[in-house]
């Protein structure tokens, strides 16, 4: 017994390790292309397109930390009897809770933080378009606003969106796995619709 555990946590090493640098590198990819494709979007647009990217990028962040919230704070019994049932999604709910703590990372950390990342960048890209458009008498002040606005509308977002997370994380687990269960029938169905056409 006692020569098994240096193996066993030699494999738990080896695996947190191997967890940590593909994070790493899906998060380095992750916001290089969220960050290509905002600036791309951003360029050239107008101050209202402009806003709608930004707060569509706060959206997904506040959207993706609620998942993170509900996936550790749900239950796995109820999905039981719903697999029993082959109620779509419930598999994929199963497999979501009992990875819980990497569901959770990829949510909130890397998700959430790429999109705080890149909203900050696309705040400061409207704060310049905003002293090119119109005059202030003290041009930081449209800075600050953006940095303000952002700050407040994804933190506000996130406290109310992890109250809604606590509060229905059986509903909302549920909901992700109908979604991940629709992507992975996805190809079938495309197979089907072919053959009967």
């Amino acid at each position: 017994m006692a020569k098994s555990d240096p193996d066993a946590g030699k494999k738990e090493r080896n695996k947190t390790i191997r967890w940590v640098v593909t994070i790493f590198l899906v998060t380095l990819l992750v916001s290089a292309v969220i960050s290509l494709i905002s600036e791309e979007l951003l360029d050239g647009s107008g101050i209202f397109a402009a806003f709608l990217i930004l707060f569509t990028i706060v959206f997904v962040g506040i959207v993706f930390d609620i998942v993170g919230v509900a996936v550790t704070s749900a239950d796995e019994r109820p999905f039981h009897s719903m697999a029993a049932r082959k109620v779509p999604g419930a598999q994929e709910a199963i497999r979501l809770l009992r990875n819980a703590e990497r569901v959770s990372s990829i949510c909130n950390d890397v998700v959430g933080d790429i999109c705080g990342v890149v909203s900050g960048a696309a705040s400061a890209v409207i704060a310049t378009q905003l002293i090119q458009n119109f005059s202030f008498s003290w041009p930081r002040a449209a800075g600050l606003f953006m940095s303000a606005l952002v700050a407040g509308v994804t933190v506000g977002g996130k406290a109310v969106g992890k109250t809604l997370a606590i509060g229905s994380a059986t509903q909302i687990v549920h909901l992700v796995g109908r979604l991940i269960h629709w992507f992975r029938t996805l190809p079938d169905l495309f197979r089907k619709a072919k053959k009967k056409s």
